[in-house]
């Protein structure tokens, strides 16, 4: 396997994501790295976030609103997706492998991991709405 050259961008783009947990996009990353490194392009951002993917030392999550969002947890975990204000957020919820085990049942091949997304209108949104 090739060794990979380290690179300060990529750590800063690692740190701060590390540092975040409200799933930012690509863009959001960008701006916050441009502060640092002012040089940096976004291609370089988008780059090195699927570098990090393809390493398995950050997640990509794609939640249907058209804009792929990062998580630094690559631990099993559940996202909540608020259909209003696009807001995601990590769910205080045990893992459920149970799930692996019943798809297996419907599935015409082997399941070995699932993904989930829950949606549905965050605290913040739901009090506005109702003020």
């Amino acid at each position: 396997m090739k060794t990979l050259k380290y690179s300060r961008q990529r750590e800063s783009i690692k740190a701060c994501l590390m540092a975040r947990h409200d799933h930012p996009t690509a863009d959001a990353l960008y701006t916050l790295i441009r502060e640092e490194y002012p040089n940096i392009s976004l291609g370089t951002v988008y780059r090195n976030l699927n570098l990090l993917v393809e390493l398995g030392e950050i997640q990509k999550l794609t939640c249907g609103d058209g804009a792929d969002r990062f998580d630094a947890d690559t631990s099993p975990h559940y996202h909540f997706v608020c259909k209003k204000c696009g807001k995601v957020s990590d769910l205080a919820l045990d893992h459920l492998e149970n799930i692996n085990q019943l798809a297996q049942e419907h599935a015409a091949g082997t399941v070995d991991s699932h993904t989930i997304y829950f949606y549905g209108t965050c605290k913040s949104c739901f009090e506005n709405n109702y003020r």
